[in-house]
């Protein structure tokens, strides 16, 4: 039986400061979107990535997080966490 997870994918600056443009987090449940970041930042210590997340728009399946905090939005195991970093030129 496969593990749940939940799949991290990274865009533009962020895939390039995780050096990947997804990593799967196997959880045991529902996690907050601040576990999964800093799940994230854990796996890629050396990198500047921790930076890179905090100034991204972040999708939690297709609902935009906007400013909730991190700690009160949930993540279901089989979603998709997607961190946008913003786009010059808009």
């Amino acid at each position: 039986m496969n593990e749940p997870e939940i799949t991290v994918h990274f865009w533009a600056a962020a895939r390039a400061a995780a050096g990947t443009g997804e990593l799967r987090l196997p959880v045991e449940g529902p996690v907050t979107l601040a576990d999964v970041v800093r799940r994230v930042v854990a796996e890629r210590p050396e990198t500047r990535l921790a930076g890179v997340l905090e100034v991204c728009s972040v999708l939690v399946g297709e609902r935009p997080v906007t400013t909730r905090d991190p700690a009160q939005v949930w993540v279901e195991p089989g979603e998709t966490v997607e961190f946008l970093p913003p786009f010059a030129g808009g």
